[in-house]
Formats: C-alpha cells, sequence, structure tokens
C-alpha cells in the first residue's frame, strides 16, 4: 500500500510538472501563466481538471487552415469593392491603417445606419427584412434558442427556404449546449443549410470552450447587414432574472454590409469546408441608400479570433484611448480588462481625457462581478468616472471618443473577448455615426447611478476585499 501511495505521488508530481513546464512554454500573458502555475499548485487534483478542460492551448493548430483561407478570401473580395472618390481624413488615418495592415479590414463608405436599443425595435426590423429576402440569409450567432423568439425567426427562415431562399446558419455549439438538437434538425429538414461552430461532446466541461463563436451577424441579400451584440432569444424583449435585458444593435446598408458579409463567409468555410466568394453576395450598393455627402459615414468591419498573431480590437481600443483628446466613453456588461487596455484607460484619464466606463449594477454572473470590482476601483483611483447602469442588464458594447470614432459590436471589455473568443465590431469614423451613438450613452446614462453612491469604496469589509482580490488571480480564467 505505501508503495502505491508513493507511485502515485511520483506520478502527480510528474504530471504537474509537465503541465507547468507546458504552461511556461506557451508564452502566454504572464498574467495568465502564473495564474495556472497557481492553480496547478495549489489545487490538488482540481487543479488538473481545471487544465484539461479548460487550458489546453489548441488554437493554433487547429485554426492554421481557416487563417490561411481568410486572407485568401480578403483578396478576393477586393476585386468587388469599387469605391471612387475614397477619401480618409488625418485623424482617422492611422486606425485604419492598423486594421488594415493587421486584420485586412476594408474601410467602405456610403453606409446608411440604423440603431436599435431595444429588442422589440430589433427583432421587428430582422423578421421585416428577412421576409423581403430574395436570393440569401445568412446568420451567425452565438445562441439562437429554442423560445418564442427563436422559435418564430425559425419558422420564418423556413418560410423563406421554402420559397428557394438560401439559408445558412452557424451557432455556436456552447452557447447553444441547453438546446436540444431536434430544434435545428427541423430547419435541416427543410432544407436549411446550418452548422454548429467548434461542436464539442461535453460543452459544460472542455478546453474547447474556451474558442467560442461569439459574433452576432446577419446578411440578407448581401444589401443588408445585422451586427452588434444581441442573440436570437427572448430575453432581449421579456428579460429575466436580472430584469430587462438592454442591448445595442445596428442594420446596415451600404458598403459596409461587404464587410460583414465577408466575416461570415470566412466563418462558413470554416464550419462547411464550402468557399462561397461568388459576385452574387456581393452585389452593387442599392441606389437608395441614403447618404448625407457632408456627413459621410465610413465603416470598417473587425473581427478578431485566437487564430490571429495579435488581439486586433484590443489593440484598435488601445490605440483609441491612448489618442483621445476629450472624452472616450464605454460601456460593457462585464469589466476584466487586459493589461493593455487597463493600462490605457488608467493613462487617458491621467492625462485629463474625460473617461466614462459603464457596467451593469446587477450582474449576471458573481463571480464576474467580484472577480471585476478590483479593476474597477482601479480605474476610479486614476480618474475614470464608473457608472452603474440599474435599469435591468446592460448587455451593450460600445465605444465612443471625441465625436469622431465609434464602435459597437460583439466584444466585451474582458480577456476571454479579447483573446479566445471569435468576435466582430464595426468602427465607424466622423462625426454623424459618432454624435448618434453617444446619444445611446448619454440615454442610458439617465439610469445610471454612480459607483460611489452604490458602494462605500473607501471602506469595504476586509474580508469582502480579500475575497475580490483572491477572484482578481483568477480572472485570466474566467
Amino acid at each position: 500500500m505505501v508503495y502505491l501511495h508513493g507511485l502515485f505521488l511520483v506520478a502527480y508530481v510528474a504530471v504537474i510538472i509537465t503541465m507547468m513546464v507546458t504552461v511556461l512554454m506557451d508564452h502566454r500573458q504572464p498574467s495568465k501563466t502564473m495564474a495556472w502555475l497557481l492553480v496547478l499548485a495549489f489545487l490538488p487534483l482540481v487543479g488538473i481538471v481545471l487544465y484539461i478542460f479548460f487550458g489546453q492551448n489548441v488554437r493554433r493548430e487547429r485554426y492554421v487552415s481557416k487563417r490561411s483561407l481568410d486572407q485568401l478570401s480578403k483578396r478576393q473580395t477586393w476585386v468587388y469593392a469599387e469605391q471612387k472618390n475614397f477619401k480618409i481624413r488625418e485623424e482617422h488615418r492611422d486606425l485604419i491603417h492598423l486594421f488594415y495592415n493587421q486584420n485586412g479590414a476594408l474601410p467602405f463608405k456610403d453606409n446608411e445606419v440604423e440603431i436599435y436599443t431595444d429588442g422589440y425595435a430589433f427583432f421587428g426590423s430582422l423578421l421585416q427584412q428577412i421576409g423581403k429576402a430574395q436570393q440569401s440569409i445568412h446568420i451567425e450567432s452565438y445562441i439562437f434558442a429554442d423560445d418564442e423568439l427563436g422559435s418564430l425567426v425559425a419558422d420564418t427562415l423556413i418560410d423563406k427556404a421554402r420559397q428557394g431562399v438560401e439559408v445558412r446558419i452557424i451557432y455556436d455549439d456552447v452557447g447553444c449546449w441547453n438546446v436540444h438538437n431536434s430544434f435545428y434538425e427541423r430547419m435541416r429538414g427543410e432544407g436549411i443549410d446550418i452548422h454548429a461552430f467548434f461542436p464539442v461532446k461535453f460543452p459544460a466541461f472542455t478546453s474547447k470552450m474556451n474558442y467560442r463563436d461569439h459574433r452576432k451577424l446577419i446578411v440578407i441579400d448581401g444589401e443588408v447587414a445585422f451586427i452588434g451584440g444581441m442573440n436570437i432569444a427572448t430575453r432581449y424583449v421579456k428579460g429575466n432574472a436580472q430584469g430587462p435585458w438592454r442591448d445595442t444593435h445596428l442594420m446596415i446598408r451600404g458598403g459596409g454590409v461587404y464587410g460583414v458579409q465577408h466575416a461570415f463567409l470566412v466563418d462558413w468555410y470554416f464550419v462547411d469546408r464550402t468557399l462561397i466568394s461568388d459576385r452574387v453576395y456581393y452585389p452593387p450598393i442599392p441606389k437608395d441608400v441614403r447618404v448625407d455627402p457632408d456627413q459621410p459615414v465610413l465603416a470598417q468591419v473587425v473581427t478578431s479570433s485566437p487564430i490571429t498573431p495579435w488581439p486586433d480590437i484590443e489593440q484598435g481600443y488601445v490605440r483609441i484611448l491612448l489618442q483621445a483628446k476629450k472624452y472616450v466613453y464605454l460601456e460593457s456588461p462585464y469589466f476584466i480588462p487586459s493589461e493593455p487596455v487597463l493600462f490605457a484607460l488608467r493613462v487617458a484619464a491621467l492625462a485629463g481625457v474625460g473617461v466614462r466606463l459603464m457596467i451593469p449594477y446587477h450582474t449576471d454572473s458573481k463571480l464576474v462581478g467580484w472577480a471585476s470590482r478590483s479593476f474597477v476601483y482601479e480605474t476610479l483611483e486614476a480618474g475614470v468616472k464608473v457608472e452603474l447602469y440599474t435599469k435591468g442588464f446592460n448587455h451593450t458594447k460600445l465605444l465612443v471618443c471625441d465625436d469622431s470614432i465609434s464602435t459597437c459590436g460583439s466584444t466585451n471589455l474582458d480577456l476571454r473577448s479579447f483573446e479566445n473568443n471569435f468576435e466582430s465590431n464595426v468602427f465607424f469614423y466622423g462625426e454623424s455615426m459618432a454624435r448618434r451613438l453617444k446619444k445611446v450613452f448619454l440615454a442610458d446614462e439617465r439610469y445610471c447611478i454612480h459607483l460611489e453612491d452604490a458602494y462605500e469604496v473607501e471602506n469595504q469589509p476586509f474580508l469582502l476585499r480579500l475575497w475580490e482580490s483572491v477572484i482578481r488571480l483568477l480572472s485570466p480564467l474566467l
């Protein structure tokens, strides 16, 4: 018995050391490396289980073919992107070039944008546009729920498929882990081409959970695109345990649709291994697109994923924060920032830029709430104005800077969005969209309270502060 116990101990130590060496050789961010080393060292057996399910860095090998296809299809897309009299303002040139050089994202002019700040408006418009579809409907959503709203959308898509419209759907296998497969099989049976992104056998316990498709993209006939933070689920209309769900979504008509279409078709190749790049999916910009020549809307659709050498959207956020002159307003449902973003927030605030951060008062994850609080206090010390949204759960992800640059999409201000998830944002350049999204932020601000009014920041109980600090150590893993 003593012999077996000793043998087990030697094997256990060998496994732990092997895993630690593997973590060190992965060259992750030092904070994430240290977090995993602490987990493996101080959580016997549990640490091994957590690492096997959540810690293995398998992303590079799995996505090499997807990355190559990404570059190929970008070159093919450029053939269709004919833009005459295209001009970029000097103050936007560096950011546009950053996204182009590292992401291949093209900026597109002549865009008409509709902003939706509630589920009723968004889904009403979506169903209307689906009803108008003549050729193709492309949907990519982290969640496509089997509820009242999801069933209504599914029925509408089935009706269009029966009319001969091509319908393609990508849903995330982990995001929809509680949706029975019969919901999707019903659509497949009606001729809808539907795939799960990166399917897994045990969605609640798998390392593949780290790399999820968090994008929310819809393109109809190559002429109308939707992008933002809303999934296809009833919670955006009826709310849930956190109260009403507040979110922001956009409808784009014009050149920006090319960028959304391209993002979808690259992901479609990944799930279906079919390269779709025909001109029919990139039609000429409709002549009825309303464009204001005095305030043009320049749009650049930027994607980020774990396969790219750099965190594309994160670097864009850092660039915006460090170049800001007057103000930066940010909304995010979660706040566990990376070191570069946290640094840029502090620098901007200390430099006198009016930085406002809006996060929910009621979070949908207590663990994330505890982890984020220490980061929030740190930004507060630097002069960031932190506001808590009280009218339900605010799931909006947007940024507005200096009445000049703005963005909205699926990217949260957390490590998972910046490093692990497949995300998509549209960046706008010019006063028109910046001021419109600024109005969205200011409207939400009416339902906010200042962090200092909600909590006694200086007099937090010691045990609570200690607990938050401990959870912060795990933030790279959340």
